[in-house]
């Protein structure tokens, strides 16, 4: 069937207005989050080219790339590398902030996806259950942080003792001091908040299936696994995609659990942590921006991979 070009050129008007339409109800938006997000960040990647000090920003000198990668040459004629790039520390938060973020994100999907299939059940009380599952989640993090470190607190913490009168452990553990279970710990209590979140977005993507397509494979004797690994699972995709990318985005940001839970723990460490210590801490505020700098870089990054590898598309993924 022909189309008129009357008609092509109408719906490419259309489509036009509508794009503008479009442009024209998110230009409020896009100043206020230029205003409160695009200056201060091209603040601080600007402060990252410079030797700016917290205590007299005003005599800041530029130094060019010298906060990421330097070389210097002593009068001995011995040359040191110096900048960020080549800090063990910060490669070792980054580490520590990339180990997290998959274990997490793992850990909170699988469990999001168990807790969603069953909220998604028809049960006596699901309503009950569905708001108490959310509980965790709406506490906030460093009202969550600080209650777990009481509990796990080695001298009179209650998860020592009932781990110890229960013959689990034979001694008190001192968990978020420790450096072999300081992160461990730290995984346990953010996968117990961050769980109720993954499964909320799961279940609300398992809410919008229909359930005929549920019932034509039961009749063609489908078992429960191959109706979620052939049906369910490729229809919701999309949305664990996102809720996969909104979660590792904010994984490799995190700072508040591991700053109340651990400090100082060079072990769990994050890459806020260190931007943080260096930018108040140290009062290298010029170091502390060009890590603040390369965090927002890798998150860039990661989040355009994790994209291209969910072949998740802007028109609801393929």
């Amino acid at each position: 069937m022909s189309v008129h070009p009357a008609d092509a050129r109408s719906g490419s008007s259309l489509t036009r207005q509508r794009a503008r339409s479009a442009w024209l109800f998110l230009a409020p938006m896009l100043v206020v989050l230029a205003a409160a997000a695009g200056w201060p960040l091209a603040r601080t990647v600007y402060f990252s080219f410079t030797d700016a000090s917290l205590s007299d920003l005003d005599a800041r000198q530029w130094v060019g790339l010298a906060n990421y990668v330097s070389v210097l040459r002593m009068p001995s004629g011995r040359v040191i590398y110096d900048g960020l790039l080549l800090d063990p520390v910060w490669w070792g938060a980054v580490w520590n902030t990339v180990r997290f973020a998959v274990v997490s994100v793992t850990c909170e999907t699988i469990l999001g996806m168990v807790v969603a299939l069953v909220l998604n059940a028809e049960f006596a009380g699901r309503g009950i259950v569905r708001a108490a599952i959310l509980i965790p989640w709406a506490i906030p993090t460093i009202v969550s942080a600080k209650m777990w470190q009481w509990m796990l607190n080695d001298q009179f913490g209650i998860i020592n003792v009932v781990l110890v009168n229960l013959g689990v452990i034979d001694h008190k553990i001192a968990w978020t001091a420790s450096t072999d279970t300081a992160m461990a710990a730290v995984l346990i209590v953010d996968i117990w908040k961050t769980t109720p979140f993954m499964a909320l977005l799961i279940l609300a993507a398992l809410q919008m299936l229909p359930r005929e397509i549920i019932e034509v494979a039961r009749l063609d004797g489908a078992n429960p696994w191959q109706i979620f690994w052939r049906v369910t699972l490729p229809l919701i995709r999309p949305a664990v995609m996102v809720a996969v990318i909104f979660r590792a985005l904010d994984a490799l940001r995190i700072f508040d659990l591991i700053y109340v839970l651990t400090p100082n723990n060079a072990h769990t460490k994050s890459m806020s942590v260190f931007a943080r210590e260096n930018l108040f801490e140290f009062d290298k505020f010029a170091y502390g921006s060009a890590a603040s700098t390369l965090l927002f870089l890798i998150l860039a990054l990661l989040t355009m991979l994790t994209i291209r590898i969910g072949r998740l598309s802007l028109d609801g993924g393929r």
